[in-house]
Formats: structure tokens, sequence, C-alpha cells
């Protein structure tokens, strides 16, 4: 990499050159240097434009100042920044802002940047604008918007439409009349605004600002941390003063986001002061919640276990960790289950969303995640995006994936509904729920007979390819397209897109997964990419978007009833856990959580501990669900808020933490191990996951295996054990995530998987997955078909959203219906209607929405008051016993 020396304020610097030949402009090299000048129109996550003119500077042979945001930097210049002339020309164009300028925000936000500079520049007392009713917007729940603080440095536009692609500010007007205003015309409310808060975020003035700085006050105190929502793995600034939470902000440097956050996480952080907190320990005596101290609950809950144990035996107790709670947390609360109890009845929620990924990805590529990285979005060519409503589910990387179409990738989208990346699309298959097997062969069969596969990959490292094309001749796209509802010539234009115009990557989502065949539609997604050597390189790979914030993790730290921690086989790793831990480990073989509920059913497992997951709201058929719990003599709930669970079942309650009082790590869908870190004490009397378990685990005279005094021991433990690990202490972490494998700590960490050989070996053999429809088919009594998913507002169960003001932008769960049954069934926006299936109902909101299908229909299922999953059916994966939640036919009475 060569040099580029320049001469600053007659000093010399040297810099590196910036890698890819993009330049550096002379404003990095005096961020660089230590070197500041004003900037009101940059920010680094945009494209510099100079159009404020703050960062001009002198160079040497030219006649006139240079902005140095947008001028490059070369090599032997000679630059000035701060030359009397140009301080003098900075203070005019400051000045012609005052005349305009309400001089009160400057004395209560002195550390905005507009006014520092006005400080700087001897400008405050010039500030004589006056207040504006007019421009005053306090409708959205999170951001005010005072158009009098503007001064039109349009970075919010520019951010909306650079970073989150979603184009909400618009300029009218010109000169003096300029104004900035919402595409909605009115207020950001009733705007297309996705509450992101970027365009807070940039604002230098305050003009756009967060509804909660102005009730609290400004942070005194920042601290890193993790997004506690989706598995994307945002890193934010939680901003804290008089010890509670003001506000977060996103992290400018993460790797992840990059500067940026979604609605929940920028603004749903309240549910951690919600006024039904629990931050008291419980036991039920005589149908009443009863406080009591942490001891007693410690004694009760071991006593009782012991009790269940010598009664019916180890295998009669099961438990569940926690996609909410951290990797030390979710370890300790497998080696619980294991060296304790002496069971491998444990589980996670992984089992209802993505087990299936881990699953098939393991058995065809030989490791359980993501070939790739986020960044590989940057790189891809081509993007499927398979049964995931990405801007909504995990709205960064839909971000991500809008910005890369703008810029030329071509986009697939395979889904049921016209989500919002189906306008940025250049194919949408919208497919009919259930069909993700015979489509994805047809794709296969279509690049197989065109002669668009791979043939040197092919030949190098995959085997039964002879078999594999025999077998996919039963399913050309003019056969599967009547199974599918989709036209054979959009399933060949999609396979022949992704086969040639490459790179090409896929992300994929639950629906893929939450099918009677959801292991098998993913093996068909590997088949693909297998098929056109997208594997092992940039820009490529099958990436699977995790649901929660740390479920990738809390199954590979070993939550499940068949795996020990790195995912590695409990049968062939028994030994070596067993010296680790100097501990015996069970032999039989474990319960996952849908088997344990079969269990308990037949009164074979009597109790339950159950962390951070309220498994009678979210499991599928809640009927199903109810006749288990019922039937146990012992339910522990851990968890932060009574769920639904705990106020129909629990008989122990033990409060613990949000991820915001305490500290460990999280796992995200891209394989990073990042930092959580405590912002906020422990409200009341709660403790973090990890000292409950240890605390328990001690009371029942395992001292040994649990005497862990904080995250990182446990996480050094965690190490020890996981060979494709050990190279990410926390030290390694402090300032940003590691990938792996990271076997040793001179390892970098692995972006992409696969590059050169799989875990088995060099080679991988094509799977023959043959479509076998659903038992789940609509008829006479039950025409319609519903799919059920997430919103952008709200999050899985509801937990927490649902304890925030995310509940003005979506209140409840509602029905979608297409305005071709709307009409035929006579329904109206908004009127309440049943929803029934064969197995139970659910009453709801109805609203009419053209992204659907005549014959389909689509909710959430975040409401505890609608308990959507009365009605969903009771069929699941075959391989993981997933629930099928993507499809199940119903009626709508009025």
């Amino acid at each position: 990499m060569s040099l580029i020396r320049a001469t600053i304020n007659k000093a010399t610097y040297e810099f590196d050159e910036k890698p890819g030949g993009e330049g550096m402009t002379i404003l990095d090299a005096l961020h660089l240097a230590g070197i500041e000048v004003p900037t009101l129109c940059h920010d680094e996550r945009l494209k510099p434009c100079g159009d404020c003119r703050m960062c001009i500077v002198e160079i040497g042979g030219m006649t006139h100042p240079a902005t140095s945001c947008n001028t490059k930097l070369t090599d032997g210049m000679v630059i000035e920044t701060h030359t009397p002339e140009l301080e003098a020309e900075r203070r005019s164009l400051m000045k012609m802002y005052t005349d305009h300028y309400p001089a009160q925000p400057v004395q209560v936000f002195p550390d905005k940047k507009f006014h520092k500079y006005l400080r700087d520049y001897g400008l405050t007392m010039e500030c004589t604008g006056d207040f504006n009713p007019d421009l005053l917007d306090d409708t959205h729940p999170y951001i005010r918007v005072d158009m009098s603080q503007c001064i039109d440095c349009y970075r919010c536009v520019r951010i909306c439409r650079e970073v989150q692609g979603q184009f909400v500010w618009e300029v009218i007007n010109r000169g003096a009349e300029t104004r900035i205003l919402p595409d909605s015309g009115t207020t950001l409310l009733e705007s297309s605004c996705v509450s992101c808060g970027a365009c807070v975020d940039t604002c230098p003035t305050g003009a756009l600002e967060d509804k909660s700085i102005l009730k609290y006050g400004t942070p005194t105190e920042w601290t890193r941390t993790t997004c506690p929502y989706c598995g994307t793995g945002c890193e934010m600034n939680v901003g804290t003063r008089d010890s509670r939470m003001v506000t977060v902000t996103p992290v400018a440097d993460a790797p992840v986001n990059k500067g940026h956050l979604c609605i929940k996480g920028r603004y749903a952080y309240d549910f951690v002061y919600a006024q039904d907190r629990v931050t008291d320990p419980m036991i039920r005596r005589n149908g009443e919640w009863e406080k009591v101290s942490w001891e007693e609950v410690i004694s009760f809950t071991a006593g009782r276990l012991n009790e269940i144990m010598d009664k019916y035996g180890p295998d009669s107790i099961g438990v569940l960790g926690s996609s909410r709670a951290t990797n030390e947390e979710n370890y300790l609360a497998q080696k619980f289950a294991r060296a304790v109890i002496g069971t491998n009845n444990v589980d996670c929620c992984a089992r209802v969303c993505h087990a299936p990924t881990a699953t098939a990805m393991k058995m065809t590529l030989g490791t359980g995640a993501a070939t790739n990285s986020y960044d590989d979005i940057e790189h891809a060519a081509t993007i499927m995006i398979c049964g995931t409503n990405t801007t909504e589910n995990h709205p960064i990387i839909g971000a991500r994936i809008k910005q890369a179409a703008l810029r030329g990738a071509k986009l697939i989208v395979i889904d049921p509904r016209r989500i919002e990346l189906t306008q940025y699309a250049d194919t949408h298959l919208q497919l009919r729920p259930g069909t993700n097997v015979p489509l994805f062969n047809a794709m296969a069969f279509t690049i197989i007979e065109e002669g668009l596969y791979d043939e040197s990959f092919i030949a190098g490292r995959i085997d039964e390819w002879e078999e594999y094309r025999e077998f996919i001749k039963q399913y050309p796209p003019e056969k599967v397209a009547a199974i599918c509802g989709i036209d054979a010539k959009l399933i060949r234009e999609a396979a022949r897109t992704y086969a040639t115009n490459k790179p090409s990557m896929t992300v994929h989502g639950l629906g893929m997964t939450e099918h009677m065949q959801g292991t098998e539609g993913v093996m068909c997604i590997v088949n693909l990419a297998l098929l056109t050597g997208n594997v092992g390189k940039p820009g490529t790979g099958v990436n699977p978007l995790r649901g929660q914030n740390n479920v990738q993790g809390s199954a590979h730290m070993g939550c499940e009833p068949d795996n020990l921690t790195g995912y590695v086989s409990l049968k062939d790793n028994r030994e070596f856990f067993e010296s680790a831990w100097n501990a015996s480990l069970p032999t039989g073989k474990g319960l996952n959580l849908m088997q344990m509920m079969d269990a308990a059913d037949a009164g074979k497992v009597k109790a339950l501990w159950a962390i951070g997951y309220d498994i009678f709201l979210t499991n599928a058929n809640s009927h199903e669900t109810r006749r288990a719990l019922e039937k146990m003599e012992l339910v522990i709930i851990q968890d932060i808020f009574v769920n639904e669970t705990a106020k129909e079942f629990g008989d122990v309650f033990l409060p613990v933490t949000s991820s915001f009082e305490k500290d460990g790590t999280f796992m995200n869908a891209e394989r990073r191990v990042q930092r959580i870190r405590k912002a906020i004490e422990p409200l009341g009397n709660s403790k973090p996951d990890w000292e409950v378990i240890c605390d328990i685990g001690r009371a029942m005279g395992k001292g040994d295996l649990f005497y862990f005094e904080s995250p990182e021991e446990i996480w050094d433990e965690v190490r020890e054990v996981w060979k494709a690990g050990r190279g990410i202490s926390y030290e390694r972490i402090e300032k940003g995530g590691l990938q792996w494998p990271c076997p040793a700590e001179d390892h970098p960490g692995t972006t992409i998987l696969h590059s050169e050989t799989f875990p088995a070996g060099p080679r991988t053999a094509l799977q023959r997955i043959d479509y076998k429809p659903t038992p789940e088919m609509i008829s006479e009594d039950f025409p319609l078909l519903l799919t059920t998913g997430r919103t952008l507002h709200q999050f899985n169960a509801g937990t927490m959203t649902m304890r925030t003001n995310n509940t003005v932008l979506h209140p409840t769960d509602f029905l979608d219906v297409s305005p071709e049954d709307a009409f035929v069934l006579h329904l109206a926006e908004g009127e309440k209607v049943t929803l029934r299936s064969r197995y139970g109902e659910a009453v709801l909101p109805v609203r009419i929405n053209d992204n659907l299908k005549r014959g389909e229909l689509f909710t959430t299922f975040h409401n505890p008051e609608v308990f959507l999953n009365y009605l969903t059916s009771p069929h699941h994966d075959s391989y993981t016993r997933a629930p099928e939640y993507k499809v199940t036919a119903v009626r709508i009475e009025k």
C-alpha cells in the first residue's frame, strides 16, 4: 500500500492510501491527523457534498479555498486549515443562519454541533429568530419535529435516502422559501417514516430531536452494547443520565449496522421501566403469587427439583434456554441440565424457527450456520431473498439490500406477499405457501437443463452429481408452475439470473423453515448454491437471517438435546466434556421442546424450567401446550415479566435483568460474537440469569461446577470446550466482535466458510429432495390459507415492544385480507372478525392489503389478547419438529 505525503499547517504527515481505489479526502486526512474543521452538511455515512462550505481549506497552488470533504488528497499537497481568511469566511457563513435561528435552543442544548459553532464564532447573541408554532410537529411518539431550528443542511434528506432508502424527507420551494417536509405533506406520523431515527441522529441543530432527550435531558454517560431484538446484532450506544436510559444511538464504526438502527433498537427500550416489570422473586401459594426473598426462592426451587428427580428420575425435568439471554447464560443452562439434573432434555426457541436451517446446513455443508457475512451484500451481483420480509424483520439488513439494489444488484424475491423489497426486485416469485421445495427443484432443473451450472466446482467438490441430474428431471418449471402458482417463465428467469449474474447470495428467513419440509427446503437452497459454485467466495453463500438477538448463540452453546457447546454431537464429544467438567453426562436421549410437551401430556415430564421463553403464547396450536403444562407439577419461569406461561401455569417466578443491566456476549446470524455491557444497574431485586442459575446449581450441591463470579469467567470456560471459539476473548472483542471459527488468539476470525473445503472433507453431495405436500389443505369449510409472521414495529410475543410507544404505530395484530376477498366477504377496514381454523379461533381487526393474493391471508402474533396460536396447526417439520406456522387453513366469520 503506497503512502500519501501532505503538509498540513506546516507539519508533514504520511497517510496510507485507501484500499479499493476510492481515494482519501482532505477531510479524512484531517481526521486522522487529529485536526478538526467545522462541518454542517457532512456525515461519515453520507456521500460528501460540500454544500455548507464550512470545511473549506487553502491548498497551495489553488486560487480559491476548496471544501475538504469532497476534495481528494494528493501526494505533496500543502494545506492550511485555520488561516484568518478561512475563519472569517466561516464566520460569515454561520452569520447567515442567525437572523432566523431561535436563541433558546442554543442555551438548552449547548452540545449540538451547530450551537457549538455559534459559540466558537461568537454568534450566540446574534440568534434573533422566533419559534414558529406552525413549524412544530409533535405527532410522532418518539421524534419531535421543530423546523424553526432547521438550517437546510439537508442531512435528514440525504441520510433517509442514502442509508435507509426510505425517501421520507422532501425539499420544496427554493431560496428563502425552501422547506423540508415529510412525504405525507403533513405530519411525520402520517408519512412513510419507519422511525429508524437516522435523521435525528444526523441533525446538527435539534430540528429533529428524540422526545426522550427533551423529557430527561442529554446523556452524561454512554455505554456500547448490542441490540436485544433480532439476530442482526446491531451495536448501539446507550445514553444514560441519573442512572436512567434516556436515548440509544447507533455505533458509527459497527461492522454490522455501520451507524444505523431500526425503530426497535433505536427507540423500543422503555420496556425496561414498564409498570408490570417484576423485580422480586415469587412463589405461587394457594393460587396467588407471593413475594419472597432470593434465599427462599432458591431453596424452594432446588428442593422441588430434587423431589421430582428422586420421585420420577432426571428425565422427568426439562430446561429451556433463552435466545434473549447471553451465550454465557445459555451455556450454564445446558450445563445445569446435564451436570446437575442429569438429563439431555434441554432446548431453546431455535426449535420453532431456524432449527431446520441449522440441521439442513450441517447435513449438507457440515456447519449449521451462515456461510458468509453481511458485508457480502455489498459484493453480490444477485441477491435471492427467500421467505423473509427483510425490511420489516431485519430492517438494517433490508436497508443494505435496498441500497445494493439501487446501486445495480439484481434482486429475486421469493415470497407469497408483495413485500417492500419487491419494489426493487427484478423477479418476484409469489409462490403458494408450502411449495418451496418444488420451486427450488424447478430452478435447479432449469440450471442443469440450460447448462448454467459451474462445471469446475461440481467436478472438484460435488458428489452424486449424476444421481442428482437424473432425479431433478421430475421437476421441470412447466410441471411445477401449477403446484406453486407461478408462471414457468418466471421460474426460469429467476434461475438464469441466479446462475449467471454472479456472485449470487441467498438470504432466507422463517418463510423457509416453518414448514413441514422446512429442513428440506433449506437443503434445496444449498443445492442451488452448490450447483452454481456460489459457495466459499465473496458475495455468495447461504445466509439465514436469525430471528432473535441470541438464537444463534443459544443453540450453539448447547441448548439442544443432541448437541453440546459448539454445536458438536453429544454422542461423539461426551468424553471430552466429561473430562473438561469433571462430571458425568447423561446417556439417555434428550427431548426437544415439542417432545417435552408430548411427554408432559403423557405424564412423563413433570417439571419445566423456562428461561426467557413464553412457550404457551408462542408454541403453535396452544391447546396442546396448555394440556401439557396443566399436567406438570412444577413450572419455573425466569423472566422480566409475568408472561402468559407464568400467568396460567407458573409455580416459581425468578425475576431477572434485561440485557441493558448485565454483561456478557451475544452471537449474531453471521457467526459474530459481540459484547453486551451493563448500562444501568439491575432494577429492584432482579439478578442476571447467570447468577440465578449458579445459585440454584450451588443449592443443589454442584458448587464446584457453578463457581463463577463474572460472565467473563464463564466465557473463558466456554472457550476451553469450544475449539472453534478459543481465540475469541473478551479483550479481543472489546471494540468489535469476531466471527468464528476463530481457534486461536492470533486468528482474525472467519468471514467466509467453505472456501477450500467442507468440515467433513473437500466434497459434499447434492440432496435429492422430493416434494411432500402439507396435510394442511384448504377445504369448503376452511377455504383460505393463513400465513403468520412479524411486523416492523412489534417483536415476537410482544413481551418487550408491546410495553413501549411502538403500540402507537402498531397497536395490535391485524388480519391482512386481499381486496378481492374483502369484497366477496363484505369486509370493511378495521372490522373485527373471528378467524377460525380446524384447531381454534382468534378475534382481530381486518386490514385490507393489496400485497396479498386472493385466497391467502397474513397476520402477526404479537398481541397476547389476540393469542393467534390457538388456531395454528399441529403439523411440523419432519426432521426437527419445528412447527408449520406458515400454513393454516382458515375461514373468516363476521
